[in-house]
């Protein structure tokens, strides 16, 4: 079965809350409403913003999982050996409130001394702010521009796993960060696609999801932003695992802000027992190959009885060689990214 492509905009669910058939598909930017109702338990929302430099690893997550929220900070800078979390969980996700229509409107979220603000503006550009007076290493204090730039493509798709059970995502990177972070007596100036004096140059990448789970799920997820030996934007976008045998995949290009989806589901290679150890992502017709370098694991776990959840994040380096549905051929090194495979009873 080929992947349809949708151009307009359309409802995910109908008036029941089931999935709306001529939802699935997948666009090149985001065209659908998340209309979720019912399904208590089972209905999943999610922003997650990581932003990517060199020595500095961020990610920002507000979840609403029904029956509890999730908001976080996770920052790691490498060559400082700095790895510093900061996790509020609240009960049946009040105070929680993400928007239908996705990359819309103002989400801000305040637990435990923990603010967190994901702000779309007019503009088109995102701005993520966070801040908290205590943590392990001092105060943390976060204000990053990601900017959207004219026409860029991203990867947003319905999985299909049956009429009560789907997911929509939008997967959204090469996007350049701007801004400064501040925890404790570090510091972080980030200078976009194009850092000026002292400034790094850093990408947003975004995983917005809005559906209706399966209580046990696994899913692979790779993604990486940064420039070729040539001089073009390159990014990255793979999935795998929870998308199987739905005829639709997560996988995409994006090279200077143009998508190539790819419906093929890739081979993954790679350890979960020794996560540190190379990732490889490939395809069978030569189109990707690819190989993680990590230099840093996130290993996160909870085990609450009927609740589980862990991963294996693993930031780091990528390499290899990509072709475009244009056939271009585009070799790159050392684009920082990561990928993960996540197990979860939720």
């Amino acid at each position: 079965m080929s992947e349809r492509e949708l151009t307009a905009p359309v409802d995910l669910c109908d008036a029941r809350g089931r999935l709306n058939p001529e939802a699935v598909g997948w666009s090149r930017r985001p065209l659908h409403r998340a209309n979720l109702s019912g399904a208590w338990g089972r209905k999943k929302r999610w922003d997650y913003w990581a932003v990517t430099a060199p020595d500095l690893y961020l990610a920002i997550t507000c979840a609403d999982l029904d029956y509890l929220g999730n908001a976080s900070v996770w920052l790691c800078g490498p060559s400082k050996g700095l790895s510093v979390a900061v996790d509020r969980i609240v009960p049946a996700a009040r105070g929680f409130a993400l928007p239908d229509q996705p990359c819309t409107g103002l989400i801000a979220v305040e637990a435990g001394g923990l603010r967190i603000e994901i702000d779309e503006r007019a503009s088109g550009s995102t701005r993520l702010r966070a801040r908290c007076d205590r943590t392990p290493e001092g105060p943390l204090d976060i204000e990053v521009e990601v900017a959207e730039p004219a026409g860029h493509e991203s990867l947003n798709v319905v999985i299909p796993w049956s009429p009560g059970r789907f997911q929509f995502t939008s997967k959204q990177n090469t996007r350049p960060a701007t801004g400064t972070v501040r925890l404790g007596e570090h510091r972080w100036e980030l200078g976009g696609a194009e850092p000026g004096a002292g400034e790094l140059p850093a990408y947003g990448t975004l995983d917005l999801g809005r559906g209706v789970w399966k209580y046990r799920n696994r899913w692979n997820w790779a993604a990486a932003s940064g420039v070729s030996r040539d001089g073009r934007t390159v990014g990255l976008q793979f999935g795998g695992k929870w998308t199987e045998g739905t005829g639709y995949t997560e996988n995409g290009l994006c090279v200077d802000g143009r998508l190539t989806k790819i419906g093929e589901e890739l081979r993954w290679d790679y350890d979960w027992d020794h996560p540190m150890r190379p990732w490889r992502v490939r395809d069978s017709a030569g189109l990707v190959d690819v190989e993680l370098v990590p230099d840093h694991d996130r290993h996160a776990r909870t085990d609450a009885g009927l609740i589980s959840m862990e991963v294996h994040q693993c930031f780091g380096r990528w390499s290899g060689t990509i072709v475009t549905e244009a056939g271009e051929r585009v070799e790159f090194a050392d684009v920082i990214g990561f990928a993960e495979e996540a197990r979860n009873r939720w």
